[in-house]
Formats: C-alpha cells, sequence, structure tokens
C-alpha cells in the first residue's frame, strides 16, 4: 500500500498538473485556436478550416489530450483517499469534490465546442461560459488543495460557531470569484477587441460591451486586495495558529504578485505568456485562501472573540433599547469621525467649486461615516485587552463584552460591506476604494502592525486619516488630480503634531498598556522636539497649494494666519512642556484642520459665478476659436468627455448673438472650473 507521504506527492502532482492544463487552455484561447477541432466532439473533426489553420487543429487536440489525463488521475486520488482515509473523513469528501469538478469541467469543455463559443465568438454566452469555467476551475483547485492538507494531516475543518471568521473567508472567497471573472470578460475583451487605449475606449458608447467592461478589472483587482490583507489581519488576530499565520502570509504574498503581474500586463500589451501566468496565480490565489479557511477553521483552534471579559474589567450590564443604540454607535467613535468627515465632505465642494448635489452629499456623508466607523469597531475589538488598562477606555463596551466581541465585528462588516455600496452608488468605485485603503491602512498597517510594535507607528499608520479627502475629491471628478494628493499631504504630516499633542497628556495610560508611543519610548523634550520638526512640514506642506492653479488669495491668506498660529502654539509647548501647552496645541490642530479645508472649499467656489463670464468671453476671430478648440482638446480625456459625450467642441460651440463664442453652455459645472484651471 502507498505510504500516506506518497499519496501526498500524488495529490501535490495532480494539483500541479491541473494549473499547467488551465495554463495550456489559456494559451489556446488567446491564440484563437479553440476552432481547430470545429464542433466535434471528444474526438477532432477533419472537415473544418480552423481560424489559425492547421497548427490551430495540433494544438486543440493536444489541449483535449492533456485533459482527457485528468479524469483517470481523479479516480486514482479517490481510490488513494479511500485507502487512506476513515469513513466520513473531511479528505474522503475532496477527493470525491476532484472527481465530480474534473467531470464538470470536461462538460464545460464540451459545451463551448459544441456551440461553436470559440475563437472569434464575442457573444454574452461565451462570457458566461467562461465565467462559470474560471469558478469551477477555482472549485477544482480548492478540493485538491485540501485533499494535500488533509493528507498532510492537518485538522479536519469546522464550520458551526465559528462566529465571524466564516462570513470574513466567504467574502475573501466571494472576491476572488468576481476578480476571477472580471478578469476573464477583459481577457476575453482584449483578445476579441483590443483597442489601443482602452480607458478612451471604454467611454465612447459605440464600443463593444466587454470594452467598457474592461477598466473595472483593475479597481475590483484593488478593492478585493485591499479586503484579503484586511482579512488576513482579522483572521491572524481571530485564530492564533501556526498554520494560520502560514497561510494567511502565502495568501498575501500571492496577491501581492498577482498585483504586480497585473500591473506588467497593462504595461506590456498583455502577451499571452503574462496571460497564462496571470491566470496561474489566480489559481495560486484561491489554493492559498483554502489553505487559509481549512487551517482557521481547524477543530481545536482557539477562537478568540468569545474570550470572556477579565474579571478585572468593569462589569458590564445587559444592554437594551437604546442604551444598546448607544454602545454600538460608541463602537464607531462619532468625536474621532467628525473631523474626518468635514475634510472629505469640504473636498468634494472644493472639487465641485460649489455646493455639490445635497443627495449626493448626503450619501457620501453616510458612507464615509460608515467606513471610518468600521475601522473604529474592529479596532476595538483587536485592542480590547490593552482599553483594559487605560481609564478613558476601560468602560468600553468591547472590553465589558456588553456588547460581545462577534457582534461588534458583524456590525463592523455590515458597515464595511454598506459604506463600500453606497459610495459606490453615489460616487464611483474609485470612492469606495478610497475609503476601503483607508479602513484596511488603519485596521491592518496601524493597529495590527504598528501600534504595539515602534513609535513611528502615529507617523505612518497616521496616513489612514488622510484618505477622507481622496474620498470626496474621487466622489466628485472621479480622479485624484495633484491638489488632492496635496490635500493627503497636509493630513499626513498635520498628524504627527495632532497626535504627540495628545499622546502628552495620555502618557501614563500608554505606558500601563504598554504602547510605545513617542513620549514613553523617547520622553517628552524629544516629543517637542519631532513636534517642532513636524510642525515646520506642515506650514511648507500647507502653503504649497496657493503654486497650483485653482487655488487663490483665500487659501493663501487662511493658511498663513492658521500657520502663525500653529507655529506659536509649538513654540509655547516647547518652552515649557506641560498639560496645558500640551492641550492648547491639541485643540486648535484640530480647529485648524477644519479652517484649512473650509478655506480651501470657499476659495475654490467663490470664483465659481464668474466662471461662466470668463469662459462666454467674447472671442472675436476665428483664430481664437481655433486656440479654445486646440486647449480644450489637449486637456484630459476625462474633461473631454462626460458619459458617452464630448464636453466640448467645434461643434458644441456657439456663436454669440454679436459675433462672439460661448462655450459655457458646453460644459458641465465641474468641467468648467476644470476647464478655466487649463486654459
Amino acid at each position: 500500500m502507498m505510504s500516506r507521504a506518497g499519496f501526498q506527492k500524488v495529490a501535490v502532482f495532480a494539483l500541479v498538473y491541473n494549473i499547467l492544463v488551465v495554463g495550456w487552455g489559456v494559451f489556446l484561447r488567446a491564440g484563437n485556436y479553440g476552432d481547430g477541432c470545429g464542433d466535434h466532439w471528444p474526438l477532432c473533426g477533419d472537415n473544418n478550416t480552423p481560424l489559425m489553420g492547421t497548427l490551430a487543429r495540433w494544438i486543440e487536440g493536444s489541449h483535449r489530450i492533456s485533459t482527457a489525463l485528468c479524469g483517470p488521475l481523479a479516480l486514482l486520488l479517490v481510490y488513494l483517499a479511500f485507502r487512506h482515509f476513515p469513513r466520513g473523513d473531511y479528505g474522503r469528501k475532496a477527493a470525491i469534490g476532484v472527481l465530480g469538478m474534473t467531470l464538470f469541467e470536461g462538460a464545460i469543455g464540451a459545451f463551448l465546442v459544441k456551440f461553436k463559443l470559440v475563437a472569434q465568438n464575442d457573444s454574452v454566452n461565451r462570457a458566461a461560459i467562461m465565467a462559470v469555467h474560471c469558478v469551477s476551475t477555482f472549485v477544482l483547485v480548492a478540493f485538491l488543495v485540501t485533499l494535500i492538507l488533509a493528507a498532510k494531516g492537518w485538522r479536519r475543518p469546522q464550520f458551526r460557531s465559528q462566529g465571524p471568521v466564516v462570513p470574513i473567508l466567504g467574502m475573501g472567497v466571494a472576491g476572488i470569484v468576481l476578480l476571477g471573472i472580471s478578469g476573464a470578460v477583459s481577457a476575453l475583451a482584449h483578445q476579441l477587441h483590443k483597442v489601443d487605449n482602452v480607458l478612451e475606449a471604454a467611454m465612447r458608447g459605440d464600443s463593444h460591451w466587454m470594452v467598457r467592461l474592461q477598466p473595472l478589472h483593475p479597481l475590483i483587482a484593488v478593492s478585493v486586495t485591499l479586503y484579503i490583507f484586511l482579512a488576513v489581519g482579522l483572521i491572524n488576530h481571530l485564530r492564533p495558529d501556526p498554520n494560520v499565520k502560514k497561510a494567511g502570509d502565502w495568501l498575501m504574498l500571492s496577491f501581492a504578485l498577482q498585483i504586480l503581474i497585473g500591473s506588467l500586463n497593462i504595461v506590456m500589451d498583455a502577451p499571452i505568456v503574462m496571460q497564462m501566468l496571470h491566470l496561474a496565480m489566480a489559481d495560486l490565489n484561491f489554493i492559498a485562501i483554502t489553505a487559509l479557511a481549512v487551517a482557521a477553521l481547524a477543530e481545536g483552534v482557539e477562537r478568540v472573540e468569545i474570550r470572556p471579559a477579565p474579571v478585572e474589567a468593569p462589569l458590564g450590564e445587559p444592554l437594551q433599547g437604546r442604551t444598546l443604540v448607544n454602545a454600538y454607535v460608541a463602537l464607531t467613535k462619532p468625536r474621532v469621525i467628525s473631523l474626518l468627515l468635514f475634510t472629505t465632505l469640504t473636498a468634494m465642494v472644493a472639487a465641485q467649486r460649489g455646493f455639490p448635489p445635497i443627495w449626493q452629499f448626503l450619501a457620501i456623508a453616510i458612507g464615509g461615516y460608515m467606513s471610518a466607523g468600521a475601522a473604529n469597531a474592529i479596532n476595538m475589538v483587536i485592542d480590547r485587552d490593552i482599553d483594559l488598562t487605560m481609564k478613558r477606555t476601560a468602560s468600553r463596551p468591547t472590553v465589558t463584552q456588553s456588547i460581545p466581541s462577534q457582534h461588534a465585528l458583524a456590525f463592523a462588516m455590515v458597515l464595511a460591506i454598506g459604506s463600500f455600496a453606497i459610495l459606490w452608488a453615489a460616487g464611483n468605485l474609485l470612492t469606495a476604494v478610497m475609503a476601503l485603503s483607508g479602513l484596511v491602512f488603519y485596521v491592518v498597517v496601524y493597529t495590527l502592525l504598528l501600534k504595539r510594535r515602534t513609535w513611528h507607528n502615529i507617523v505612518i499608520g497616521g496616513a489612514a486619516g488622510a484618505f477622507p479627502p481622496l474620498v470626496g475629491w474621487a466622489a466628485i471628478t472621479n480622479d485624484l488630480p495633484p491638489l488632492a494628493l496635496y490635500l493627503f499631504a497636509i493630513i499626513f504630516v498635520w498628524t504627527p503634531v495632532h497626535f504627540w499633542a495628545l499622546a502628552l497628556m495620555l502618557k501614563d495610560d500608554y505606558a500601563a498598556a504598554g504602547i510605545p508611543m513617542l513620549p514613553v519610548v523617547k520622553g517628552d523634550r524629544t516629543t517637542v522636539n519631532q513636534i517642532g520638526m513636524y510642525t515646520v512640514i506642515t506650514v511648507v506642506v500647507t502653503m504649497m497649494p496657493f503654486l497650483m492653479p485653482g487655488v487663490g488669495v483665500i487659501y493663501l491668506v487662511a493658511a498663513g494666519l492658521l500657520n502663525v498660529l500653529l507655529v506659536m502654539k509649538a513654540i509655547g509647548l516647547w518652552k515649557q512642556i506641560d498639560r496645558p501647552h500640551a492641550s492648547s496645541l491639541f485643540h486648535y490642530s484640530m480647529l485648524y484642520l477644519a479652517l484649512l479645508f473650509l478655506a480651501l472649499a470657499i476659495d475654490r467656489s467663490v470664483p465659481a459665478s464668474d466662471i461662466h463670464r470668463k469662459l462666454t468671453a467674447e472671442v472675436t476671430s476665428a483664430s481664437s476659436a481655433s486656440r479654445l478648440e486646440d486647449s480644450v482638446s489637449s486637456l484630459p480625456s476625462e474633461l473631454r468627455h462626460e458619459g458617452q459625450m464630448p464636453v466640448i467642441s467645434v461643434r458644441s460651440v456657439q456663436s454669440h448673438p454679436i459675433g462672439g463664442i460661448g462655450v459655457a453652455e458646453a460644459l458641465s459645472p465641474i468641467a468648467r472650473s476644470r476647464a478655466l484651471e487649463q486654459l
């Protein structure tokens, strides 16, 4: 009888072989060799003329032979599994799954051939079957890796009583599946309707529907990658186990490599070899999340979320009614969110150069609050142990368990999902991705990686609080121009000044909790020196926007006055390090940021009433009209197009009653403001 180690090697061989078969299938599809055997199945016919000639028949025939060998290999795995695993073992079930999915994959191949969904066919039916093919391949490799882990002796996974871990994993699986489907459609579009500029082609109404969907794939990839990093961080915390850690690390590494390969595909115009590698990496992603699921759901792994409240924690009373609602609201840290939300909304006004539609303004506010609230709720669950040691946080509902950790996590996930949906619907996918980026950065980079390890935690992790203005700006313009990135930079360099002033007041709490905040590790004087350095950096960075188009004197004067007061507050703290001066700087820093963003919003809104007059200035010569057309045609594509219609062109330039040319009516408010900056 074959040893368990030998069986494991056979299973690994089967997994590798299936991935190679998948890669060869990509070569077949991308090279237009799929009609090599006509509509004959399972053997090749010779009464057809393949698109790519006789070579296609050889390639298609080799693909059929290679896939046919998967059947006997699956039967061998079932036989060996029944010899090695007892009745009811998950190894046997995995082997049966391998056989079933192998047969299903063969049926999909037959369907594609018999209904001629190959070569140049660009129907919805082909795209749908390709999506099913992608998903079935994922399921097949999942069964194979589960069989390998069973042979390695990994403990049996169980789905009951796993709290939030099952839905967290489920969303990760769904995200990878969605990413795979969008990738299949994008690859098919590249094969059948290749264009020089995907973004411009996607905006044209006459483009094929696959081409119009292509730009979504990279954004979906970024969104799913962000979620995977969040999921891995949470599961590592909730299921402390070596196998969980190993599988999670592999999952993050495979996704990072996949993003790199995807980027190279875009730069290199997706050669066939890179497409093969891209799909193979997608399979590796699914292998890694399957291993993570088996490890995290294994019997005997501690479930951190059901740990009872420590005996020294304040007694948590059962909550109901308004007190329960208030406790859930407290999980979101509304006082902390208010300033972040203000930067989001003022960024919207600045991008719009006026007040945006009220429905969109409110929707982005709600979505932004939900995203930040989700991050804060997750933070409370992770930090419940250190929150107990600090007076100001010892009575939080996650510490007393008046709201159980699993309920708090479920609440946070609902907020995160709802936020993503609202921001996508009211803004665009870029808006939702920016909010998710801030959430993931706060939870994974700051809370899980840096907070308990280094005093640089707030310098690096503070970037999480710099995403809100990007959310607001992207919601209006669906892009992130340099001015929006400057807003990110302003909050990034402002954060150490703000937070270290607070840390000076709370250093005893942080010391008791073992959190290496700068005053605890380096002392008060070093902290104040660092505050001084970042104050200077903040002053410089906040003055830079005035040098950019579209920012005027109102912002310059406001920033100058606010910076003078900021420097005075920092100097006062440097001269006398005590709680009153630290408190004064801390509270002023919040007002400073709010007024700075308000000034920018006002500055960019005030000229709005003059835009129409400036753009409708009389152009009395034909050469002037020509220069205007040339200027507009040089604008970025997002200015030249709104929806599927040109923003401005010679045809849209209207003759003025007294002989001039008026163009303002050809532009939306957003495009008018941005065109004015360019012109």
